[in-house]
């Protein structure tokens, strides 16, 4: 199905994905048979624990992560992440981390999470937490992956396996909170203006997602960037009034949310034998902030 690149207002990500599989190729129901592998990309958002294996301050691999869901994986949550609710909604079980060693044979016949926290679509990004896989990292990685399907699937069965899977793609954050948001570490912020800097990470990530399409890929979600502004990390630094989110952040990360959108739409005019759809995870979220009674008691 073209032209569906802008899914702006599921009521959260996960529907976004879930409205992508209904609508693809005349799918009537999300099941593993439709859906046989979920490949992830992107950081600590979506991170199952690929970060427990590299040397890294930027882990959640101790209490209090994980306490409501038996003890600390890796995952930066309470317990279960939006990967682990996705694939319980397409019959998928979420797929290990990339970096486990582990994860080899039958256990990666469902995919493979490749998400590190701390990193981004700039290689540089996060650096200052010790090793994560950036972007390009990871798609280095998924190749690695690759290598091992060839040796338990001849290549017309691997191409078919890969088509129908899907990408979920989570980045960008740790660019600006731990990039362009730190000028007493990075440079980016004196070199580039704000809108020349989403530019330029936009510049990359059509790039990153082109590879992955060349690589087979051909079903993507591509989340948008979060209101960061509204972050403790942000919102600590005193630069908004009490209660009151950083409209300048917010304003920066509207500049890449754009950009990705506009991409998102070339993406799918050149390429009709795929789908990439926009996740707008700031609505979602601002939303939340705005109307907190209609999610429940906290």
């Amino acid at each position: 199905m073209k032209g569906v690149g802008r899914c702006e207002y599921a009521s959260t990500a996960a529907m976004v994905l879930v409205l992508l599989l209904l609508c693809w190729d005349g799918v009537t129901q999300v099941n593993s048979q439709s859906v046989p592998a979920l490949f992830i990309f992107g950081d600590s958002l979506v991170e199952v624990g690929n970060n427990n294996f590299l040397r890294t301050v930027a882990r959640a691999n101790y209490y209090p992560y994980g306490i409501d869901n038996g003890g600390a994986t890796g995952r930066f949550s309470n317990g279960y992440s939006l990967i682990d609710y996705i694939g319980d909604m397409v019959g998928v079980p979420s797929p290990p981390p990339f970096a486990d060693p582990s994860s080899t044979g039958s256990k990666i016949l469902n995919g493979v999470n490749y998400a590190s926290a701390s990193g981004g679509i700039l290689d540089e990004s996060g650096q200052h937490y010790g090793d994560r896989y950036s972007m390009n990292q990871q798609i280095m990685n998924f190749e690695i992956t690759l290598n091992q399907y060839r040796t338990m699937m001849n290549e017309t069965s691997l191409s078919q396996y890969l088509a129908k899977s899907i990408a979920i793609v989570v980045s960008g954050s740790n660019d600006y909170i731990n990039n362009y948001l730190l000028p007493g570490l990075y440079g980016t912020s004196f070199n580039y203006t704000a809108q020349e800097y989403a530019n330029l990470l936009v510049n990359n990530y059509v790039r990153q997602i082109q590879a992955l399409y060349n690589l087979g890929l051909r079903k993507f979600f591509l989340a948008g960037i979060g209101p960061l502004g509204c972050i403790p990390n942000q919102r600590a630094r005193g630069l908004a009034p009490p209660r009151r989110c950083v409209d300048l952040v917010n304003q920066m990360v509207g500049f890449f949310n754009e950009g990705l959108r506009l991409m998102v739409d070339e993406l799918n005019r050149n390429h009709s034998d795929a789908m990439f759809a926009y996740g707008n995870t700031f609505h979602v979220f601002t939303n939340i902030l705005e109307n907190p009674a209609s999610y429940g008691e906290i």
